[in-house]
């Protein structure tokens, strides 16, 4: 019963996606509100799965590559209808419903039974660490789908000085923000972790190298937009790069570069 609701969830973001791009490729707004409404049910569903999961486990769910790969996803869910109740923007529904479809779909392939800790994992800084790393590929993956979109809306013609396209670049931009500020506190609570756990700062373990390097993209990704005012269609492209960095740091690392983080 309980990963029922993880399958429902997966099944009512698929229609929730097919119901926005639905709305938006016929114009219906009925439809697209629909979506809406359905997008957030999923993310009920989502709720209901990852507590139930918890306190089965007794633990926070974000112990291995398929609870990680749910947190992300609900993060994706959390931030999409977080941005639309407050934006109240089509295209931010777009680009976080498929987001947070995709991530889920990648976790139902991953092995889903509950696990004891490893030691490694028993810290305090368990759930700061990890969900921190949620939320900022949440945000990341958001700032990528805003690239795409951006890059698809700009090939068929939109102004790019337009209201809602200038609105999709600055948020993508926001959205990066909040993500290397996460990134950071991954990073910066990893180190003082891996010191408590195995008494080194930093190993140079493949999953720490990528995220140094993502996190070195997103510095150049600001230092850009801030210090030499970059925006729209060079930042889109620079945000899809970027996110195919994090994408490969999530899931690459695990299956092409196994290490100290092969659990996660």
């Amino acid at each position: 019963m309980r990963d029922a609701c993880f399958f429902g969830a997966l099944m009512v973001y698929f229609a929730a996606t097919a119901m926005q791009f639905a709305g938006v490729a016929l114009k219906r707004t009925k439809l697209t509100a629909a979506a809406a409404k359905v997008f957030a049910a999923g993310l009920v569903l989502h709720t209901v799965y990852s507590v139930w999961r918890g306190v089965d486990a007794s633990r926070l769910p974000l112990a291995n590559q398929f609870e990680f790969a749910s947190g992300f996803a609900w993060a994706c869910a959390v931030l999409g209808v977080v941005l639309h109740l407050r934006m109240k923007q089509d295209w931010v529904l777009t680009v976080s419903a498929p987001a947070a479809f995709l991530v889920t779909s990648y976790a139902a392939f991953q092995p889903m039974e509950i696990k004891d800790l490893m030691p490694a994992l028993r810290s305090v800084w368990f759930g700061l660490h990890i969900g921190s790393a949620a939320f900022s590929y949440a945000a990341f993956a958001i700032a990528g789908g805003l690239g795409v979109y951006y890059l698809v809306k700009l090939s068929r013609g939109a102004d790019a000085a337009s209201t809602a396209m200038r609105q999709a670049d600055y948020m993508a931009y926001r959205m990066i923000c909040l993500g290397f500020l996460l990134l950071t506190v991954v990073i910066l609570s990893g180190a003082i972790w891996a010191e408590q756990a195995w008494s080194s700062w930093w190993s140079w373990d493949p999953k720490e190298t990528w995220a140094l390097i993502t996190w070195i993209i997103y510095a150049i990704y600001l230092h850009q937009r801030l210090r030499l005012n970059w925006q729209g269609k060079r930042m889109a492209i620079l945000a899809i790069i970027s996110l195919v960095c994090v994408l490969f740091t999530f899931a690459g690392v695990n299956i092409l570069l196994p290490g100290l983080h092969s659990y996660a």
